[in-house]
């Protein structure tokens, strides 16, 4: 009878477990946004982006540019505009950017940080078996002290040359010198890179707890204004901050002058003005320029620009008066002008106190400094040294009391276009000098009684402007200090001398050398680190 054995059966493996895919899409996406090369990318694509902000008018700086590239560019404007273009740094685009390198960075540095710390507390190691397979090497050769002593020199003229050093025995009898140089590389490294967070975090802090305001300030004791969101022509809040968080001052223009060059260049703009920071308090002096701004607490006023402010007066047909200072909005170099002086109150019956909405005024037109003499349509100078109005006169509808906003720099053109508004002067323009006066068919008059200067201001605050300043410094710090620095290591070994008896001196001392990174310069301070621990062993033994 056959006996067949049988042999138990080995447990059944179980199936290897399938990976989370969720969990490793979301790893590699973590791992890949924290890289190096991807934050070097996203750097690259900020910079990129910030092209446009400095190529387009920004709504921020000036709303007038902005208007102005409307006028300019009727077509490409709007869609320019749904893109973000006039407010860059405020567009979800730009945001995006900016928080993935914010991430990026974040999540690169603190493990690099931490690796680093862990390097500082490290002791170089111990030297290899073979230093002649190093990239530089010094045979060895003998040297009249003990292995000890031989040692401990090297050591000290390593540390003089500021190497870390450690001296390591054997039980053999050797003794190794350890040395290394060059940390403050990757401490430049992280410096920069923690600079540049330090300079993102006051961008975005800034935006969070800062604000800003554009206003037109025209020339004169009696047209000044206070720090209010009303009195701005354009104005923005941090999204942690509201209208009564804003600084309490005012502000009044006295004089704005301004030097050219022979070709109409500018040379300097200065702007004299007087200052109240404080309810009821004094009002003081104050000057600044375009590169010296007004710093007040917690506000700085920037000059922007200037042009120039008609002074007009209209006699109705019931013989009142109005005068208006009307800026003219600059649309060249040579502060050729542009604008609109509207007189909707006007035109009022005295007996009935009611106002002909039918008999509103307006008059538009351009400023030029200094007429062309050649009959051009342009300033050929910024200076006023031949001003002259030149103007079209207009009645009817406004527009104004509709109450939908509007410009006050140019007409309805939607009341043109229906014929609530019409043109009562001549196909041309009627030019006015200082002092001139017009008279329109139903014997109303306009008079030119002259100009001032006004200046654009922009008024900030951005408290986080030193932290954004020092992260800048230490950025340029941290990235020399990544740039100049070179890690490198160097070892020595010291051997008694084959077949020579415990105590009976000299020694034999090898070296060997390995640079950490992209080093050209290594083998000649190789060889001099050499020549150094050599020559100090030969003063060591002529000194008595």
């Amino acid at each position: 009878m056959t006996v067949v054995e049988e042999r138990p059966t080995a447990a059944a493996e179980p199936p290897p477990r399938r990976p989370n895919r969720a969990w490793a899409l979301l790893r590699n996406s973590w791992r890949q946004l924290t890289s190096m090369r991807t934050a070097l990318v996203l750097l690259f694509l900020l910079a990129v982006a910030a092209i446009p902000g400095s190529v387009l008018p920004q709504r921020a700086v000036n709303v007038e540019n902005v208007a102005g590239y409307f006028r300019d560019h009727p077509e490409l404007a709007p869609i320019l505009d749904r893109l973000g273009g006039f407010d860059v740094y405020a567009s979800p685009w730009f945001a995006s950017i900016y928080l993935l390198l914010f991430t990026s960075l974040v999540g690169c540095v603190v493990p690099r940080l931490l690796d680093h710390f862990r390097a500082l507390r490290t002791v170089p190691p111990d030297a290899p078996r073979r230093l002649e397979r190093l990239p530089q090497h010094a045979a060895a050769e003998p040297r009249p002290d003990d292995p000890a002593a031989t040692a401990a020199t090297v050591a000290a003229s390593l540390r003089r040359r500021r190497f870390r050093t450690v001296v390591r025995e054997r039980p053999d009898g050797t003794w190794t010198v350890s040395a290394e140089k060059g940390l403050l590389k990757e401490t430049g490294n992280l410096l920069f890179h923690f600079a540049l967070l330090a300079v993102l975090i006051g961008v975005g802090f800034g935006h969070w707890y800062g604000w800003h305001g554009n206003r037109l300030l025209v020339q004169g004791t009696d047209l000044g204004f206070c720090n209010s969101l009303t009195q701005y022509d354009e104005s923005s809040l941090g999204p942690r901050l509201d209208a009564a968080d804003l600084p309490f001052f005012c502000l009044r223009l006295t004089d704005f002058h301004a030097s050219y060059q022979s070709n109409g260049q500018p040379k300097s703009f200065g702007a004299d003005a007087d200052v109240q920071t404080e309810h009821d308090g004094a009002w003081r002096p104050v000057e600044f320029t375009v590169n010296h701004p007004l710093r007040l607490p917690q506000a700085n006023v920037h000059l922007l620009g200037h042009g120039y402010a008609p002074i007009l007066r209209y006699t109705d047909r019931f013989g009142q008066q109005q005068t208006k200072i009307v800026p003219f909005l600059p649309r060249d170099q040579m502060l050729t002008s542009e604008g609109v002086a509207q007189f909707p109150d006007v035109n009022i019956d005295p007996k009935t106190n009611k106002r002909d909405e039918d008999l509103q005024v307006a008059f538009e037109g351009v400023f030029l400094p200094t007429v062309d003499p050649k009959g051009g349509a342009a300033s050929v100078f910024p200076a006023e040294r031949d001003p002259a109005l030149f103007l079209t006169a207009y009645r009817g509808n406004l527009g104004v009391d509709a109450g939908l906003p509007g410009s006050v720099y140019a007409l309805d053109r939607g009341q043109l276009a229906n014929g609530q508004l019409k043109q009562v002067s001549g196909e041309r323009p009627q030019r006015l000098t200082v002092g001139q006066s017009w008279t329109l068919d139903d014997g109303t008059k306009l008079e030119f009684l002259g100009t001032r200067q006004f200046a654009t201001l922009a008024v900030r605050y951005d408290p986080t402007q030193p932290l954004v300043l020092g992260g800048a410094v230490l950025g340029l710090l941290g990235l020399m200090l990544s740039l100049s620095g070179h890690r490198r290591r160097v070892w020595f070994r010291v051997t008694p001398p084959a077949g020579s008896e415990p105590g009976a001196g000299g020694s034999l001392m090898e070296a060997g050398g390995l640079p950490r990174t992209d080093y050209p310069g290594f083998q000649e301070e190789f060889e001099q680190v050499v020549a150094a621990a050599r020559g100090a062993g030969v003063r060591d033994e002529r000194t008595p």
